[in-house]
């Protein structure tokens, strides 16, 4: 048996109208709090790879060992997308696999990183979200581009972030991973605040603009990184 529990709140066979209705529904379970552990031991990964000749998608989720950010586990799951691509409703097409994967680990990660959305969404409830709610676990998301929300001015050194707002609400954060590199766009998932996500989203920096464990989810979803559990 996995280490990581899902709850089954929804059908994920759903109309692009019945998605939305499920997040808004889904938002007020967010927590924006910060709950990571004082100890973290484990921090997880999400990537999901394009559809292949057959519409298949792959889920990778990516163990590493904290500080060192090694790996310590790959778990990789496919699925046939239940939904096109459709803005805002990318957790509909991305979550299964990914959800499929994590409870495929036998490690326990403490905190899972997501290439996508959190909080800094239409509905406030982005991939991240949605895998942090399900899982019930502290969830960010890092995103490589922007989906809302415009930014505040950021300095060129790496560290520096600046709010991302939409009207007057701090919906996420515009990070520097890297000198001078282009920022990342991160958001709270869920069981973290926007401090703890852009701390985090730092943290887990290697000398690379993406975060390590989402950068080695990347390359697991592709193929190019496979390893079982290490210990």
């Amino acid at each position: 048996m996995g280490s990581v529990r899902i709850q089954q709140l929804h059908p994920w066979t759903s109309s692009a109208a019945e998605a939305k209705d499920i997040q808004r529904r889904l938002a007020s379970l967010v927590s924006r709090r910060d709950e990571t552990p004082a100890d973290v031991r484990y921090v997880a990964g999400l990537d999901l790879s394009p559809p292949d000749a057959r519409g298949v998608v792959r889920g990778a989720a990516v163990v590493l060992r904290y500080p060192e950010l090694t790996p310590a586990e790959v778990r990789i799951a496919e699925a046939m997308p239940a939904l096109p691509y459709l803005p805002g409703l990318l957790s509909f097409r991305e979550a299964p696999a990914l959800l499929d994967a994590l409870a495929r680990l036998r490690h326990e990660p403490d905190i899972i990183l997501v290439d996508g959305q959190g909080y800094a969404h239409p509905r406030r409830f982005g991939l991240a979200c949605h895998i942090g709610v399900l899982t019930d676990r502290p969830a960010i998301g890092c995103a490589k581009s922007r989906l809302i929300g415009v930014a505040g001015r950021l300095a060129r050194k790496r560290g520096a972030w600046a709010e991302l707002t939409d009207g007057e609400e701090t919906i996420g954060a515009v990070v520097r991973t890297r000198d001078d590199i282009a920022p990342v766009y991160t958001s709270i998932g869920h069981k973290v605040d926007l401090a703890a996500a852009v701390r985090w989203t730092l943290a887990c920096c290697k000398g690379y603009r993406i975060p390590e464990p989402t950068r080695l989810a990347h390359l697991a979803a592709a193929g190019r990184l496979t390893m079982a559990a290490t210990g």
